[in-house]
């Protein structure tokens, strides 16, 4: 598992970020239409779409064809949702909005960092995380808040830590009787610009253990993630395409794994700082 993978490195860009990835059904009408090793989650219904996350700028016209390619238009997005404004992850959702005519919402800090292009003192990455184009008149959510869509429900729940306004979101995708509750966990790795010490901000220090507290009680019977690599999720989606049961996406205990392997990592980060000063 790649977990924590860039934890304590700087935000380089990976080659897997631009790769093109075919899109793909997760469970239903959630699917995945982001790129190799950035995603972007498409909720469907028959009256508008949500879009979760725009990974980078460079990627809007490879999430738009994505669409497509999945018989969706882009008009029929009328939400677009961010869990947390780094570049990787929103740096194409004023394209994306501009393409689609859709509402774009994020947590209030969130949403102030987007309308910034990136540009917040409070974001521990601080200067070392580039611009993106900035999205106007960016609507706000607050913790326990819930977007709709027609049938749709993607409920917010604050996780804030990797930035001040990282939110997770959680929804049910159903195929027939069959009820999923789907759960995207923004990211929960302490990276920090060089120089920064975690340590030394106490409310940062909270806000993370609030953040794993919160996401190992989320109802998560799949886990998606903004870093697909966190979760090994290419791989679980290839063994389910082969047919191995019971369907390894499907895991009612992976957002406690996951909360409390980001905790321990935490603990290491905040254990280093202590041994260097």
């Amino acid at each position: 598992m790649a977990l924590l993978s860039m934890a304590g490195a700087s935000m380089a860009m990976d080659a897997s970020w631009s790769q093109p990835r075919k899109p793909f059904r997760i469970y239903a009408n959630t699917w995945y239409v982001g790129s190799e090793g950035l995603s972007a989650i498409l909720i469907t219904s028959s009256q508008g779409h949500i879009l979760i996350d725009g990974t980078l700028t460079r990627n809007a016209p490879m999430i738009e064809t994505n669409i497509r390619a999945l018989g969706f238009h882009l008009h029929d997005i009328r939400v677009i949702l961010n869990s947390h404004a780094h570049h990787d992850h929103a740096g194409a959702i004023a394209a994306l909005a501009r393409d689609s005519g859709a509402r774009v919402v994020a947590s209030v800090e969130g949403a102030r960092e987007l309308e910034a292009g990136g540009n917040d003192p409070g974001d521990p990455l601080y200067g070392d995380v580039p611009r993106y184009p900035a999205v106007a008149h960016v609507e706000t959510v607050r913790d326990g808040g819930v977007v709709h869509v027609g049938p749709l429900a993607v409920a917010v729940h604050d996780t804030p830590g990797h930035t001040p306004g990282n939110v997770s979101f959680t929804w049910h995708s159903c195929e027939g009787s069959r009820c999923r509750a789907m759960a995207y966990v923004g990211s929960l790795t302490a990276i920090g610009r060089p120089g920064y010490r975690f340590s030394a901000h106490p409310q940062v220090v909270a806000s993370f253990r609030h953040s794993f507290r919160t996401v190992a009680a989320l109802p998560c019977d799949i886990l998606l993630t903004p870093h697909p690599d966190a979760i090994d999720f290419m791989a679980k989606v290839a063994a389910r395409d082969r047919g191995v049961r019971p369907d390894p996406l499907v895991d009612a205990d992976a957002c406690k794994r996951f909360a409390a392997s980001a905790s321990r990592a935490f603990d290491a980060v905040l254990a280093k700082e202590r041994a260097v000063h």
